[in-house]
């Protein structure tokens, strides 16, 4: 009868727990309903083929360590739309120049758009389906799988002093009574 009662007593624990977690993280992000509170990112592979899936995830990273620094300081997501806006030569440089140091001699191109997303799961934060102002990137065709993320708030970029911070509140708790 006592295990029951712990079990009982640590379920509700992790619980309380998790919705205290999850009501913090609500309060900092945006209104997930609301597409214009994100700037998307989205890279098109060439093809399905196991080299461009390959090559596109080596683009992904070098255009995101070349982005990163730019939207670090962004405090609106009209901010990060004007720094990349002004920044896709440059970009599209980055994915031409990590392309060819691969093989690859198909291009990049980039721009900023509208598109449609469907919904997707980032960690605790869940966007809606919908059309989203993005980043594209397409490598050569750009008819193959693709990679997507947020720029704004970053959640695929780090860095910088941007206003929207994720904390775990259960580490939160643990740390403050451990001391």
């Amino acid at each position: 009868m006592k295990k029951w009662i712990v079990i009982t007593f640590l379920i509700a624990l992790i619980a309380g727990f998790a919705a205290f977690f999850a009501e913090g993280l609500k309060e900092q992000l945006p209104d997930p309903a609301s597409a214009n509170s994100y700037l998307r990112v989205h890279i098109r592979a060439n093809s399905n083929s196991a080299e461009d899936q390959e090559v596109k995830y080596k683009v992904r990273d070098r255009v995101v360590a070349y982005l990163t620094p730019i939207v670090a300081e962004c405090e609106t997501k009209e901010e990060a739309i004007g720094k990349i806006g002004s920044s896709l030569d440059g970009a599209a440089r980055v994915a031409d120049e990590t392309l060819k140091e691969n093989g690859y001699y198909y291009g990049a191109r980039a721009s900023i758009r509208q598109e449609e997303f469907p919904t997707r799961v980032y960690g605790q934060a869940t966007l809606a389906a919908g059309v989203y102002d993005a980043l594209i990137m397409e490598l050569g065709t750009g008819e193959g799988d693709n990679w997507w993320c947020v720029v704004y708030p970053p959640l695929c970029f780090g860095g910088g002093n941007c206003k929207v911070e994720y904390k775990s509140k259960i580490a939160e708790i643990v740390k403050k009574f451990f001391g």
